[in-house]
């Protein structure tokens, strides 16, 4: 508990410190204004009800009412493409551009040219900045294809505006922060510690260091996990506590809140993830940079990704109607709240402009559905790639014609196929006769077909945007409404429909207007809308249109 009070004395002073600072007059290059800095905000799974839903919980002090009663929402924006998963989200958000130009298909792909399984982030070419876990470090934003709004903001300024990235997960950092961008920091759950790679420099700068010394997560941990709201809010908005088809991340004899969280202090610390203290941890790094980097004190505007790692990690494992998910946002919306607060005293208030989004939504847990007579269910993608591999087998006398199954498309083995003589034709009649079999399963098709088929237009749109013939796969698994791949417990995203594509899309500050807007938008509109409010060149895979309602 002494490091917890330190800790919490050491942000009220900083608080203090902050108030008392001056902020500087609106950047102004060639006579042309500008914020002092764009905060861009992406909640790692939000679903775009939780806005209204929720809206009595959320604190008049807090972020969420702020941007809707001050700021101005877009109430009807989409994912336009598939996979809806966490890099596909926030690379789209960056570059106003899908899947099929700026090449992150989803967290990780099959690559059809390397015949590699490739992570979003990988770069071996690069090492960890910060920890001994060399994996955790070997990221960098070489596998996207395009520019970043990040990306035309330092080239528009000569490289004079500053681009920091923040995030717990690697990608929800690297990704937004672009390939000029001075910084990006992600953390490690080995060491507690928020590292980065030699992409961006070759030793972590000194305040860093710093801050990674706090062991702020300690901290956090020695204040546990405690519902914040009263019990009957709880019993209001959510389905009762410890569900049997709930993950029990913290052992099956604490699975129900209060969880006692002071046991993995200095132990284990990916437990961090998924609990609301991650987003604390997150946003003191975020203060921590602006502070230390003097973002908003210069000439030109300077850029400050933030990506919300916990409410995925809490939403996965527990689902939509857990109180864990409610407690959750109920904390994130106190922190967006001190977040601005300190963004109004450190770099004035009028002087910055944030917009919030996700990069996904997710699926109500299936067994919710169920105990519900709602429709839904799940598929093993794993256990449904070793039954048609062994059967492909007894039939064609190959062993993995299939080579992997990701974002719900099944990738061909072509080396083999082709070495071996084999008709790829008969092959992949046989996957889609089967699998169009399935009980979860609505439609099944080739890819390369796709422009043949008859299918409802959204969602033809929504595969051939998710669709680049070198990292994509052969055919395309289309589950029913409600089913997921998964277990007997949590839940997950991925697919086109509404609870996996209706996303919160949020502005607030300098010259945002206030109200709202029903028109249907679309989440590759946000970097065309920052590039017109910033008088700056588009990304160069940008496919969005400027909503011009925001700042009319």
């Amino acid at each position: 508990m002494k490091k917890c009070f330190v800790f919490l004395l050491s942000l009220f002073s900083l608080s203090l410190a902050f108030s008392q600072a001056t902020t500087k007059s609106t950047t102004a290059n060639q006579g042309i204004a500008r914020p002092k800095l764009v905060v861009g905000i992406v909640i790692d799974q939000m679903r775009w009800d939780y806005l209204y839903r929720y809206y009595d919980v959320f604190k008049n002090s807090g972020g969420f009412k702020r941007f809707l009663n001050d700021g101005f929402s877009c109430d009807n924006t989409f994912i336009p493409y598939t996979p809806t998963v966490t890099a596909a989200g926030h690379t789209c958000v960056y570059t106003g551009s899908v899947p099929a130009i700026h090449g992150i298909m989803g967290n990780e792909w099959y690559d059809n040219i390397h015949h590699a399984t490739v992570y979003c982030a990988d770069d071996s070419t690069v090492q960890v900045v910060g920890s001994g876990n060399t994996a955790a470090g070997a990221m960098s934003p070489r596998n996207l294809l395009t520019t970043t709004i990040t990306d035309e903001l330092r080239i528009a300024s000569n490289f004079q505006s500053k681009v920091i990235g923040v995030a717990l997960k690697d990608r929800g950092s690297i990704l937004p922060a672009g390939h000029a961008a001075n910084a990006a920091y992600w953390y490690d759950t080995k060491s507690g510690n928020f590292i980065s790679s030699s992409y961006y420099m070759n030793v972590l700068p000194e305040w860093v260091q710093q801050f990674n010394g706090k062991k702020i997560v300690d901290s956090l941990y020695q204040l546990n996990w405690t519902p914040g709201l009263p019990k009957e809010m709880y019993d209001q908005y959510c389905t009762a506590d410890d569900k049997p088809y709930e993950g029990k991340p913290f052992g099956t004899s604490n699975s129900a809140m209060p969880y006692d969280l002071t046991k993995y202090a200095g132990q284990d610390y990916s437990k961090i993830f998924v609990t609301p203290h991650g987003n604390t941890l997150t946003a003191e790094m975020a203060k921590a940079a602006v502070v230390n980097e003097r973002l908003g004190k210069g000439s030109a505007t300077d850029f400050l990704t933030i990506s919300f790692s916990s409410p995925d990690a809490i939403g996965h494992t527990f689902g939509p109607n857990s109180w864990e998910q409610l407690d959750d946002y109920a904390k994130l919306d106190e922190t967006l709240g001190k977040l601005f607060d300190f963004l109004d005293a450190s770099v004035g208030k009028g002087q910055w402009t944030v917009f919030l989004t996700a990069d996904h939504a997710v699926a109500h847990v299936p067994g919710f559905m169920k105990e519900n007579k709602l429709p839904g269910g799940t598929i093993n993608e794993g256990g449904l790639m070793k039954y048609m591999n062994q059967t492909l087998k007894d039939k064609f006398g190959k062993d993995n014609i299939i080579t992997g199954i990701f974002n719900y498309q099944v990738y061909l083995n072509h080396n083999l196929i082709d070495a071996s003589d084999l008709n790829e034709k008969d092959i992949t009649r046989w996957i889609i006769n089967y699998v169009g079999n399935l009980d979860a399963v609505s439609n099944v098709f080739a890819l390369d077909e796709l422009g043949t088929i008859t299918m409802n237009a959204t969602m033809k749109e929504r595969f051939a945007n998710g669709y680049l013939p070198s990292r994509s796969g052969d055919i395309q698994i289309v589950l029913k409404p409600g089913y997921i791949d998964g277990g007997t417990a949590g839940t997950t995203h991925g697919l086109w429909y509404p609870y996996d594509s209706h996303i919160p899309l949020l502005w607030y500050g300098w010259g945002i207007r206030k109200g709202k807007t029903d028109t249907e938008t679309y989440m590759t509109d946000i970097s065309a809308t920052l590039a017109a409010l910033l008088h700056i060149q588009r990304p160069s895979g940008c496919i969005g249109q400027v909503i011009e309602d925001v700042f009319k």
